[in-house]
């Protein structure tokens, strides 16, 4: 029998299912957006598998012909939502946005993969593989330069971490001097204190009109755009989907593929010292035009356990973050340190835990041996779902939850994750 938290838990995907596609929540996000999507996939699994493999099917039905994979698939113009699909001005047979968002697909279907014995789903998963292929190459043909070896990011959305602290400095620089007067559909949904500011939405738009006025030219956008800033987060997670594509790639005997993906890997291994600060003994997001650090802890920093890099050295000074963080706060792991001055506990990705990285986090930290770890970011989201439901994010102060309500991938978190006490046996 389903416990009342699960039942709940599946009651929002299925309540936010669009037919084929689910939305992050009603009325705030009414289209399909990239990662929200795959997460999803994986809660669905633990209940309807055909289901599961349609979301990641309806994702990749807006891909490109280059491979590329929007962040926002329009598959309706819902007035309810700004910036919507004639501003963005983007996409093919499907209206879509004109940037990405972190590649987590290989990663979910290899977990799928391994977590099932139907024929079926496996050749449906079989059939994804060529085109998340084409993704990551799209991804090493022009956010990974070569010789940087990471992964750059052309607006602070493609991170996922929207308005994190790390993008400050880089898009402080950018002119917002012709943004026309827009109003913003967010702030009917949630309170103005849990979302990013004017300014901040302000230089998005900025940088959404640069890549319309250039007719979303990629190469374009990334030599010439006004961000330009390689990001952790981003260079982590795929990191690590390259490592799970090649192990899916050596299981469907997709020798070519596997090795080219093996070069991916090598040359991201190669490269993710440019991401390590020594000043602030740290790995973190830093401006490519600027040269400059962002200097700063945040969650995503800890990914670099889920990407398996990372010296001793390294690592010991990220466990004395760690170990410093854990006291400053109730909840782990908040997405910007709180002992840094522009944390705050409800804005967005400013401080609010995040149980979709709590979850990278946590295999990460469980991979890796630091198991004590794990369970602490297991057991604080399983807590705090339990106690305020299944908002957007949570306060780390206070556990209390932040954004919007009813939310699809913190729903897919329970089922798939933190309300299982099995989870790492999938793993």
């Amino acid at each position: 029998m389903l416990s009342t938290v699960d039942k709940a838990a599946r009651d929002i995907l299925i309540a936010n299912d669009r037919g084929g596609y689910t939305v992050p929540t009603a009325g705030m996000y009414p289209y399909q957006w990239n990662w929200d999507s795959v997460f999803v996939a994986l809660g669905f699994s633990t209940f309807d598998l055909d289901r599961a493999c349609q979301e990641l099917e309806t994702l990749f039905d807006a891909q490109w012909e280059d491979g590329f994979v929007p962040h926002i698939v329009f598959r309706q113009d819902d007035p309810d939502y700004f910036p919507g699909p004639s501003v963005w001005g983007a996409g093919g047979k499907i209206p879509t946005s004109g940037i990405t968002q972190p590649p987590v697909a290989a990663s979910i279907v290899l977990r799928l993969w391994r977590a099932t014995s139907d024929d079926a789903i496996k050749g449906r998963l079989a059939a994804l593989f060529p085109k998340i292929l084409a993704w990551h190459q799209w991804f090493h043909a022009f956010r990974v330069p070569k010789d940087l070896g990471v992964a750059v990011i052309t607006h602070p959305w493609e991170s996922g971490r929207d308005n994190s602290v790390e993008w400050d400095a880089a898009a402080a620089t950018v002119d917002v001097s012709r943004v026309e007067p827009y109003q913003r559909r967010d702030l009917m949904h949630a309170d103005a204190a849990m979302r990013p500011t004017n300014i901040e939405y302000d230089r998005y738009l900025a940088m959404v009109d640069f890549g319309r006025q250039c007719d979303w030219d990629h190469k374009k956008i990334a030599t010439e755009g006004p961000f330009r800033v390689a990001d952790v987060g981003l260079t982590m997670i795929l990191l690590r989907a390259n490592r799970d594509l090649a192990a899916l790639a050596e299981v469907l005997g997709e020798a070519e593929a596997g090795t080219e993906l093996r070069g991916f890997i090598a040359d991201m291994i190669g490269g993710i010292g440019y991401l390590w600060d020594n000043a602030n003994s740290v790995f973190c997001s830093r401006d490519t035009i600027s040269g400059d650090h962002s200097g700063v802890v945040t969650n995503a920093s800890f990914l670099a356990y889920y990407a398996n890099v990372g010296t001793n050295d390294q690592r010991e000074k990220l466990a004395a973050h760690w170990q410093r963080i854990s006291k400053a706060t109730k909840f782990m792991f908040p997405s910007h340190d709180p002992d840094e001055g522009r944390f705050d506990a409800v804005r967005y990705w400013r401080g609010p835990i995040w149980a979709v990285v709590n979850y990278m986090l946590a295999i990460g930290f469980q991979e890796q041996g630091e198991e004590k770890w794990a369970q602490r970011v297991t057991e604080d989201t399983r807590n705090m779902i339990q106690k305020f439901g299944f908002p957007e994010a949570f306060s780390p102060v206070t556990g209390e939850g932040t954004g919007g309500k009813n939310f699809s991938w913190t729903a897919a978190m329970w089922l798939a994750w933190c309300g299982r006490s099995d989870w790492y046996r999938d793993e």
